[in-house]
């Protein structure tokens, strides 16, 4: 019997229903639903948005994109204008960009789009209503951004227990996550705190606005705390930093047969795990791969990106291409609470993680313009 698959097209929901007040009917009522796969090309299509909106992600995120190497490159930057007048010269246009880059986003683009979504500045406080912040708004009409999900997800199946979303591929950076409210919302109205390398909540000026966001270390103690004392959901980008270097044009590989520290968390709390595939997640952008491994192996040791990577227009660290995002939700794991779980518990419940996703990758690549496209794990 074919499954019930409701969708949701974010970069089309009307503005004034962007916000925490909202109620999530209202969101519920403008989804499509159809008996099996949806059509086939149905979930690639890339909508047309105002050019203001183009721009400031044009700009936000190669801001962003140049503040996470900031703290990196920067010394290296001054040690070679130490060393070279070229070094200084290299310098100057460095800072030079990163000071254009900020002044059209702090007194252009931020009081433009602060005004026309009705927003304030970040709360201490209230992170469900920071997770509307008119930048991850944008994200969803830049790449025209639709969800997708089975009756086994949709309200009230996951009303009473926090959740962990395991996404994949992380490709360079993960988009369609960042439409925040949607897991804080959709599924349940449990406040979604994603998770991120420990380094990155410690970099100047990021590691700010990913906590208001509601970001927290991708560390066991704290995910579990998040789901057992909070009673918050938690997502978790499953293939992490080595997602990045595992795509080509036939082939989506899945670095997740060895990720099975989420199902021993999940066990352990007792909460299901909802499989999540960005479809589109590793076309955004172009990762320049070394031939011998060497970036992706420090990459790996450090659990931060250190390989190069061009956006739109061939952009070094510039903003993604206009890419199509669907992210699609499969059946979800259903763990059992087991205070010490065995390792024969861990493998049958990753086993059934796995075997969720290759479903859900099966049943929406077609519809993504994918059809002959395969998922391998790794």
């Amino acid at each position: 019997m074919a499954t019930n698959y409701y969708k949701l097209n974010l970069a089309s929901l009307p503005d004034d229903l962007y916000n925490k007040e909202t109620d999530v009917k209202e969101w519920l009522a403008l989804t499509t639903t159809s008996k099996g796969s949806f059509p086939p090309d149905s979930l690639n299509r890339v909508l047309r948005m105002d050019s203001s909106v183009e721009l400031e992600r044009i700009i936000g995120i190669s801001l962003w994109m140049v503040g996470n190497v900031l703290p990196f490159v920067l010394p290296l930057f001054i040690l070679a204008s130490v060393l070279s007048s070229t070094g200084l010269v290299l310098l100057k246009a460095f800072l030079a960009y990163v000071a254009v880059l900020a002044s059209l986003n702090k007194f252009v683009f931020a009081p433009m789009f602060m005004k026309r979504y009705k927003r304030k500045q970040l709360s201490n406080t209230d992170i469900k209503d920071n997770q509307y912040l008119h930048t991850e708004r944008n994200n969803q009409k830049y790449n025209s951004l639709q969800f997708v999900w089975p009756e086994s997800v949709n309200r009230p199946a996951l009303n009473d227990k926090p959740v962990i979303f395991t996404a994949i591929p992380h490709g360079a950076v993960p988009l369609g996550i960042t439409c925040y409210p949607v897991w804080s919302k959709l599924f349940n109205d449990k406040l979604c705190h994603w998770t991120c390398a420990p380094v990155v909540l410690k970099l100047p000026i990021v590691s700010s606005f990913m906590k208001h966001m509601g970001y927290i270390p991708a560390k066991a103690k704290h995910i579990v705390d998040t789901l057992t004392k909070k009673e918050e959901n938690v997502g978790v980008v499953l293939d992490g930093i080595a997602g990045m270097f595992r795509s080509d044009k036939n082939t989506e590989i899945a670095n997740i047969k060895q990720r099975k520290g989420i199902i021993k968390i999940a066990l352990r709390a007792g909460v299901p795990i909802v499989p999540t595939y960005g479809f589109g997640h590793t076309s955004l952008w172009r990762i320049v791969v070394d031939p011998f491994g060497i970036l992706e192996a420090l990459s790996l040791k450090l659990d931060i990106s250190l390989t190069p990577f061009f956006g739109r227009w061939g952009w070094f660290l510039g903003p993604p291409q206009r890419v199509p995002l669907c992210v699609a939700l499969g059946e979800p794991v259903l763990c059992p609470k087991i205070d010490e779980p065995t390792q024969d518990d861990i493998d049958k419940y990753h086993s059934q993680l796995l075997q969720s996703y290759a479903d859900l990758f099966e049943c929406h690549k077609a519809s993504y313009g994918w059809a002959n496209k395969k998922l391998v794990f790794v």
